[in-house]
C-alpha cells in the first residue's frame, strides 16, 4: 500500500505550516533521513526528513501552499515493487470518485470480526497521527500534553522511530531511546535529541494528567466576523487598510491573552546602580583578543550583564526558579533564560540555557548567535521552547520603565529600562549615577511578593557588583 506523507507537526503547539519547498521531486527515490521538504511555522523554517523507503508517487500540496493543517496529506509514497504510475494517479483521484467498472463489479468480501478488512485498517493507519497529537492550547502545552505530543512515533509492532545516527549515538550514551523525546518529523528521534538527552533534556517528564482544553465555542468565528464588522463601522470606508494577521501574530495575541486571563500578575521594581558595571564592560571589552583584522573575539553589551545576573540570582533564590502546574510545582536546577528578541511581525524568545554556568562572553555570542537565526527565521523549536524565565530589555529605545506579560511556562519575567543619570541621595549627599531600573512580574501562584523580592535583591546586588558573576 502506498504511504500517505502528513503535514508534520514540528512543535506541541503548532497547528499550520506554510510549505515553502519541495526538495524531491515527482519519481524521486527517498530514503529514511532524506530531507524532502521545507516548512515554515509562525517561528521558523524547517527542514522535514522522509520516515520511510519509496517513491515519491504524487505531490498533494504544492510549493507555497500557506496554512496546511497538521497531518493533512501532502504527498503519497510509493513503497518497493508497487507502480508508481498507479499509486500517484490513485492519490491524485477526488474523494469520492467512484472505482473503476472491473472493481466495482467485484462483490467486498466482508471482514471477519477477528481481522478487520485491509480498508479498515488503512483507515486506521491514517487517523492514527491525528489521535497520537493530542488537542493542547496552542498557546502552551501542559507538561503532560507536550510529552504525550513529543513523543516518538511507533509502528503497530512498538518499534520506535529514529534515525540511524541517533541509534548510534543513543547506544554509545547508553540511552533508552524509549525515553527520548523526539522532534523531528512525526516525534522522530534525531541526532540532536540524544545530545540534548546527555545534558538530561528532552527525557520524558513524569507528569500529572492535565485536562484537556476546552473546545471554541460554537459559531466562534461567526461571532469574531460580527465584532470586526462593528469595529469598522466605526470608520469611514477608504480610511483605512486591512491587513490580515500573519499566522505569528494570531500567536502571539492569543498567548498574551492566555497568560494575562490565566496567571495572577504581581509587579516588583527596583533601581540598580549601573556605574560599576559600565566601567567593568568598558574594561573587559577593551581587553578582548583580536583577530588579524583587528576585530575584537566579543563585544559585551549590558543585556549580557543582566542574563548572567539573573540567573545567578536564580541559583541564589532556588525556590523562585520555577513553574506553576495543577499537579505540582516544577523545580529547576538550572537558569534557562529566555530572551526576547525583536523581529519582522513579532518576537520569539531564544533560551539560553545553563546560563549560571556560561561565562559573560560565551552568553553575549551565544545571543549574537539567536538574534541573526531568529531574523532568518532559522531557530530550532529545542532553542525557543521552554525556560524557566525571561528577559525583556527596551533600554535601546529609550524607554526608562514597563512591566512585561509572563510568558508561560514561565513564572517571571524580567523587564529592563535604559541605563540614564539621575539624582540620587547618597550619604546625605546628591549625586549623579547611571540608574536602571528593573521590574520583576511574577507568577504570584508560584512566586508571592515575598519570594519575589528576595530574587529582585539578589539581582540588583548582582548587577551593582558585577565582579561577583566572575568569580
Amino acid at each position: 500500500m502506498p504511504t500517505n506523507i502528513l503535514m508534520p507537526a514540528l512543535s506541541p503547539t503548532m497547528e499550520k505550516g506554510n510549505l515553502a519547498r519541495w526538495l524531491k521531486k515527482e519519481g524521486d527515490k527517498v530514503s529514511p533521513g532524506d530531507v524532502i521538504a521545507e516548512i515554515e511555522t509562525d517561528k521558523a523554517t524547517m527542514e522535514v526528513e522522509a520516515i520511510d523507503e519509496g517513491v515519491l508517487a504524487k505531490i498533494l500540496v504544492p510549493e507555497g501552499a500557506e496554512d496546511v493543517p497538521v497531518n493533512q496529506v501532502i504527498a503519497v509514497l510509493a513503497q518497493e515493487g508497487e507502480d508508481v504510475a498507479a499509486a500517484g494517479a490513485e492519490a491524485a483521484k477526488p474523494r469520492g470518485e467512484a472505482p473503476p467498472a472491473s472493481k466495482a463489479a467485484e462483490p467486498p468480501s466482508a471482514p471477519s470480526p477477528e481481522r478487520p478488512s485491509a480498508a479498515a485498517s488503512e483507515a486506521e493507519r491514517a487517523a492514527a497521527p491525528r489521535a497520537e497529537l493530542p488537542q493542547v492550547d496552542r498557546h502552551e502545552a501542559a507538561p503532560a500534553a507536550v510529552a504525550e505530543a513529543a513523543r516518538p512515533a511507533a509502528d503497530d509492532r512498538g518499534r520506535i522511530f529514529s534515525s540511524p545516527l541517533a541509534r548510534r549515538l543513543a547506544k554509545e550514551a547508553g540511552i533508552d531511546l524509549s525515553r527520548v523525546q523526539g522532534s523531528g518529523p512525526h516525534g522522530r528521534i534525531v541526532a540532536r535529541d540524544i545530545e540534548q538527552a546527555k545534558a538530561g533534556r528532552r527525557l520524558k517528564p513524569v507528569a500529572a494528567p492535565a485536562a484537556a482544553a476546552p473546545p471554541p465555542p460554537a459559531g466562534a468565528p461567526a461571532v469574531a466576523a460580527l465584532a470586526d464588522e462593528k469595529i469598522r463601522a466605526l470608520y469611514e470606508p477608504g480610511t483605512y487598510d486591512v491587513v490580515p494577521h500573519d499566522s505569528m501574530r494570531k500567536i502571539i495575541a492569543q498567548r498574551l491573552v492566555q497568560a494575562k486571563q490565566t496567571i495572577p500578575h504581581f509587579y516588583l521594581t527596583v533601581d540598580c546602580n549601573i556605574d560599576k558595571l559600565l566601567a567593568a564592560r568598558e574594561e573587559i571589552n577593551a581587553a578582548a583578543p583580536k583577530d588579524k583584522d583587528g576585530k575584537p573575539a566579543y563585544k559585551l553589551t549590558i543585556n549580557d550583564f543582566v542574563i548572567k545576573a539573573l540567573a545567578l540570582a536564580l541559583q541564589q533564590v532556588p525556590d523562585a526558579n520555577v513553574t506553576w502546574t495543577e499537579g505540582g510545582m516544577l523545580k529547576h536546577k538550572h537558569s534557562d533564560v529566555g530572551v526576547a528578541v525583536s523581529i519582522p511581525n513579532g518576537l520569539i524568545t531564544p533560551v539560553v540555557r545553563r546560563a549560571e554556568t556560561k561565562s559573560l562572553s560565551v552568553i553575549s555570542a551565544e545571543m549574537k548567535d539567536y538574534a541573526a537565526r531568529a531574523r532568518a527565521r532559522k531557530l530550532k523549536p529545542e532553542e525557543y521552547q521552554g525556560g524557566s524565565t525571561a528577559v525583556s530589555n527596551l533600554g535601546m529605545y529609550g524607554i526608562r520603565e514597563f512591566a512585561a506579560v509572563i510568558n508561560p511556562p514561565h513564572a517571571t519575567i524580567l523587564a529592563v529600562g535604559a541605563g540614564e543619570q539621575r539624582a540620587i541621595v547618597r550619604n546625605g549627599k546628591i549625586e549623579v549615577a547611571t540608574m536602571m531600573s528593573a521590574t520583576l512580574s511574577t507568577d504570584h501562584r508560584a512566586v508571592d511578593g515575598a519570594l519575589g523580592a528576595q530574587l529582585l535583591g539578589a539581582f540588583k546586588a548582582l548587577i551593582e557588583n558585577p565582579v561577583m558573576m566572575l568569580v
